[in-house]
């Protein structure tokens, strides 16, 4: 069945092309055309303006031009920089697609500005980026401090005072903030290319569309977020996302991405058809007896990741972030997907985990999964590790919320997670578990201190919407108070939260605006709040300028004391000649802790033996119970002296102190107030400092 011709044939010079590298590539004299359409007939090349998306031609793929699944055709003398393209099908049955995008397209025009319905077709850019000297950091694992944050929420307010609010040149402009606070991460949100306006639900209040402000809704594998650029013109896109990983690493932090391939913005059986469905669907998605999306990610479609085809288009896609974009991890959202076989089953050895592991371009590269989905796999502790794999530590969150709350059993439960999860990482260390307090899926730190339920009216989803018990306390009043025994109550826990979380074993991850009370007024699921609600407001930092000061010196304290971010799993097991274990436990008496399922106090003292200096010891007690608790602390090593980084529920040393600045603790008991935290580090003597 044929396609009319916009220009005539014999205007185009074409010629069967080359099979690799799948997508477009400029060739000499041309551009070759390259992919895979096993449910294709017969396949056209749409050309396209550049300029205002005018179909010029539709162009055949030459028979003499196909190789198996593949489809290759060059075109002589076309100059990327005046057109578009796409790819239309037609099936056995005769029937046509619509204009499909390619999987493999770098970059996508025709998004119109943030909050306008798109109308994607594929370009081909030029790649001429300085990357000067740059390369992927390679920063240990152990040393890592992320700060997850959405990149257009993250400076998208006018308090940012930026030049280029909600941009990749908009976060850029605020790496001197990320580097004053101590991060040396940044995991930012997605950033492959998605469709904003696909949202079904309004706003309760203005009737007016919401939108999916998050961006877990793939539309492209390869393309960067057209519209999270200020210069949107040809290569823009790409180029300032290049020059923000550039700057970040020349300001000594690592850049890791939040993938999504576990699902697209394709949907279901009622979705648009963009590329893949249109190509070959039951390579690229899960269908079920019917031939109809199976849903296992809560968004109608599930990704296919173990399909050879898929799994290779997976690969190339992580190759093309990590050697184009010189990106140092990835987070793959609900990565328990990708452990999925054809038949939707979890795999034991799952190929396209193994080979992400194990893949040369990615040899670098952090790899971090979040070990869930949304139809029941829980693989936390579990998830195919091949030795390189790392997991957001959910256990973490859950058991530092409920000892911090004190709840029963608690107290056990968080002292495993504070040594860095030995339970459910045996014999790899403690780097395998990203620890967290807060992430973007749920309460901010502030929040966690201020609602006991959620508060999601603002989604249009009847408030039904999000995680139902947060394992939250408000301190004694459901929302803002001027009450100042709740206030000090808020405060105190925020701190303890951070504290324990940047002292625990493993990798601390922060979520962006925590460290100055970043709200979003009890909205436990903002994905489709890209306003005040959704940005993080800097007007804060002038009234949690202390909150500030304590995340930052708490952060130094972290990277000045190896003791808190070792490999290996600490343990009870003395070297001989030790004056202490690597972790002792402790009580209100010393070496005698409190293990029963009503405690609510924990004390250990963390010891580590230095060939370079004196021995490395912090002592960390939390209190979290309703009374104060009198500690008999425990003898630092010998030639030491206790020193106070911070008591959370003392206003003299709430705010913590500067590393190496620390008064000399001058007393052998110290009066723990209820719900308060104290960390002491062994130093030599300084200026002293009482209870």
């Amino acid at each position: 069945m044929a396609t009319p011709e916009l220009l005539p044939r014999a205007a185009w010079r074409t010629s069967p092309g080359r099979a690799r590298p799948l997508g477009a590539s400029p060739v000499p004299g041309g551009v070759n055309f390259a992919l895979h359409a096993r449910e294709a007939r017969a396949m056209w090349l749409v050309l396209m303006d550049a300029a205002d998306g005018t179909p010029l031609a539709e162009l055949p793929f030459p028979d003499s031009g196909r190789f198996g699944t593949l489809f290759t055709v060059t075109v002589q003398g076309l100059n990327p920089a005046r057109f578009h393209y796409g790819y239309r099908v037609e099936y056995t049955s005769g029937e046509l697609s619509p204009v499909l995008l390619d999987p493999y397209a770098t970059e996508l025009a025709g998004t119109r500005g943030w909050g306008a319905r798109p109308q994607y077709r594929c370009a081909v850019p030029t790649d001429d980026f300085d990357w000067g000297d740059d390369r992927p950091l390679g920063i240990p694992q152990d040393e890592l401090i992320i700060y997850e944050t959405h990149l257009r929420g993250f400076t998208r307010h006018t308090s940012s005072a930026v030049a280029s609010p909600g941009t990749y040149a908009g976060l850029r402009e605020k790496i001197p903030y990320l580097r004053h606070l101590g991060v040396n991460c940044v995991e930012l949100l997605p950033v492959f290319e998605f469709d904003e306006t696909d949202n079904t639900y309004v706003s309760p209040t203005t009737g007016e569309p919401l939108r999916n402000f998050w961006g877990y809704n793939s539309v492209s594998f390869f393309a960067p977020k057209a519209d999270y650029a200020s210069e949107t013109g040809p290569g823009g896109p790409a180029q300032e996302l290049k020059s923000l990983v550039k700057s970040l690493h020349a300001a000594g932090i690592a850049v890791v991405l939040d993938v999504v391939f576990n699902h697209t913005a394709e949907g279901d059986h009622r979705g648009p058809t963009i590329s893949l469905r249109g190509l070959d669907e039951s390579a690229y998605y899960l269908l079920d007896s019917r031939g109809r999306p199976v849903n296992l990610t809560a968004t109608g479609n599930t990704v296919n990741c173990n399909h050879p085809v898929t799994r290779a288009l997976i690969l190339d896609s992580l190759r093309h972030w990590a050697t184009e974009y010189h990106v140092d991890g990835f987070r793959f959202d609900m990565a328990a997907v990708l452990t999925r076989g054809t038949d939707g089953l979890p795999l034991s050895a799952p190929p396209l985990i193994e080979a992400i592991a194990h893949d040369p371009a990615l040899a670098h590269c952090v790899l971090i999964a979040e070990a869930t989905d949304a139809a029941g796999a829980y693989q936390v502790g579990s998830f195919p590790a091949y030795g390189r794999w790392s997991e957001w530590n959910m256990r973490y969150r859950d058991a530092i919320r409920r000892f911090l709350l004190g709840r029963p059993g608690s107290a056990g439960e968080f002292a495993t997670r504070l040594v860095g999860s030995p339970d459910l990482y045996p014999g790899r260390g403690a780097t395998p578990s990203v620890n967290y307090v807060t992430c973007h899926d749920g309460f901010t730190l502030a929040d966690w201190t201020t609602y006991d339920r959620r508060h999601n009216e603002a989604n249009g989803e009847d408030g039904q919407d999000g995680i139902p018990d947060e394992d939250s306390w408000n301190c004694g009043h459901e929302g803002p108070t001027d009450d100042p025994v709740v206030l000090r109550l808020r405060v105190q826990q925020a701190r303890n939260a951070l504290l324990l979380l940047l002292a625990s074993q493993g990798v601390p991850m922060l979520l962006a605006g925590d460290e100055f009370g970043r709200t979003q007024h009890g909205n436990n699921n903002a994905y489709g709040q890209d306003g005040p609600l959704g940005w993080v407001d800097w007007d804060q930092r002038a009234s949690h300028g202390g909150l500030l000061d304590f995340t930052r010196r708490t952060i130094a304290l972290r990277k000045a004391h190896p003791v808190l971010r070792r490999v290996a799993h600490p343990d009870g097991n003395g070297r001989p000649g030790a004056p202490c274990p690597p972790v002792s436990w402790h009580g209100e008496e010393p070496w005698q802790p409190d293990w029963a399922s009503t405690s609510t106090l924990l004390a250990a003292m963390l010891y580590e033996e230095r060939e370079d200096g004196p021995a490395d010891c912090v002592y960390l007690a939390a209190n979290s119970g309703d009374s104060p608790r009198n500690l008999c602390l425990p003898e630092p090593p010998p030639g030491l002296r206790w020193h106070v980084f911070a008591d959370t529920g003392s206003p003299a040393h709430q705010d913590g102190h500067e590393e190496g600045e620390e008064p000399v603790c001058s007393v052998t008991h110290w009066c723990l107030a209820a719900h308060a935290s104290l960390l002491l580090v062994a130093g030599p003597a300084r200026h002293a400092a009482g209870a």
